[in-house]
């Protein structure tokens, strides 16, 4: 029988937070050594191990040709997707756009002093691959919410590598989100032999400058151990939801909410903070029949029972005291007027107000983006924008009067460093 662990929200502090929820770090740190062996037998046998870790995971007959999407594959493909299912990729699309094109900023132009001009200018990353992983479910929105915003920066190449999924080279349905980018470079890769391959390149996958998207412990090691040959997003690790809830919340919505979350895997996180004991009573005495009528209950099950639990509260403000020091992935507030405390949420990748935004909507067609930091990294990482896809270039531009009122500070300075060729460098521009 389902029934979540109980916890005040005093035993709850920053020392110790790892030992009521799982830390990306902590599981990393088991695995490092065997996913550098990965990584090596990448290095060695490029394309050959591609095709070896494929078999292995249970792609027969597969061969290296088979590595790489086909033009024909890619065209075939929309035939195989369901047409409502390829309408609402197109209306997900669409909202993404819109919510990402409104992260651009004009490059800008200040008059710092008389004669100085400074600025920044915009420039894309020129090549991206972006990870999809496979295995429980054909991640399709993922897709989505990773080309977007590189698609909106203008990233010059844009590759995918996914594993074979559910017995197929490709899933059609990933072959089409990628297509509705003008995404072509598709290939069947997986786990960290397909990160280790885009930060390396093999004879078939090109090299790109970084990775992009989420996946299971293997795969975010790999990008961690490979973080100074590639760029990467936020570390990430098992998915996470944390509800603040007060007595005025529906019971139903806190338990599908949570569920919805943790049916990604069993390793996947569920907490729920309120200050009503009433609410927290609902909960735990009604989660148990639901979740046996859920689909994945076994998964369900793994994640609520082994990762999850309450937090009682003594109020709403000591509900966000501890929100904050968790910095979950997924944060809903499901209280009377939750844009009152919006001010106060510091550490949340996403934040989800009130009971009619519930996460899934985030998860694919509200245009919000769903690669979120996890494990607490929501405390110095965002969520994948467009500027994770931008380099900022500052831009400095003097005529002589500028130079003349920047020289003494900058000179003086250059001096104090004993870096006196900077100093001349300066002066002798004004002896014209």
């Amino acid at each position: 029988m389902v029934h979540l662990k109980i916890v005040n929200s005093d035993q709850i502090t920053e020392d110790n937070i790892s030992s009521y929820i799982p830390r990306a770090e902590i599981q990393l740190d088991e695995i490092k050594d065997e996913v550098q062996e990965i990584i090596n037998r990448l290095i060695e046998g490029r394309d050959n191990e591609i095709v070896e870790n494929n078999r292995f995971w249970g792609a027969e007959g597969f061969k290296k040709e088979d590595i790489k999407a086909s033009k024909d594959e890619i065209n075939r493909a929309y035939k195989k997707v369901d047409k409502e299912l390829l309408n609402a990729i197109k209306y997900a699309k669409e909202n993404l756009i819109k919510f990402h094109k409104a992260q651009l900023r004009k490059e800008w132009s200040k008059e710092i002093d008389r004669g100085v001009k400074a600025g920044q200018i915009f420039r894309p990353i020129e090549s991206v691959g972006i990870y999809i992983p496979g295995g429980q479910a054909i991640y399709v929105s993922t897709v989505l919410m990773a080309a977007t915003p590189a698609h909106i920066a203008g990233v010059k190449e844009i590759i995918i590598c996914t594993p074979p999924q559910l017995g197929r080279r490709f899933a059609p349905e990933i072959l089409v989100a990628a297509n509705e980018f003008g995404i072509k470079k598709i290939y069947n890769a997986g786990g960290a032999t397909a990160i280790a391959a885009m930060a390396f390149g093999t004879e078939t996958i090109p090299k790109v400058q970084k990775i992009v998207g989420p996946g299971n412990r293997y795969v975010n090691a790999a990008k961690q151990l490979l973080s100074n040959f590639v760029a990467i997003d936020n570390p990430a690790g098992p998915s996470e939801v944390l509800i603040i809830a007060d007595k005025t919340a529906n019971f139903r919505y806190v338990i599908l909410d949570l569920i919805s979350q943790v049916e990604h895997a069993p390793d996947n996180v569920g907490i729920l903070i309120s200050d009503s004991q009433e609410l927290i009573e609902k909960v735990n005495n009604n989660i148990d029949s639901i979740v046996k009528n859920s689909k994945r209950n076994k998964i369900i099950e793994l994640a609520l029972e082994n990762h999850s639990l309450i937090i009682k509260a003594k109020d709403i403000k000591d509900c966000i005291r501890v929100s904050n020091l968790i910095a979950p992935e997924h944060l809903e507030i499901l209280i009377e007027n939750p844009q009152n405390v919006l001010d106060k949420i510091n550490n949340a990748g996403a934040i989800f107000l009130g009971p009619y935004s519930p996460v899934p909507l985030g998860d694919y067609s509200a245009g919000t983006n769903h690669i979120l930091p996890t494990g607490g990294n929501a405390k110095i990482y965002s969520g994948l924008n467009i500027y994770d896809f931008l380099k900022i270039m500052d831009v400095l531009e003097c005529d002589k009067e500028g130079l003349r009122l920047l020289s003494s500070s900058a000179s003086t300075i250059a001096e104090f460093e004993g870096l006196l060729a900077h100093k001349k460098s300066i002066e002798e521009r004004l002896k014209e």
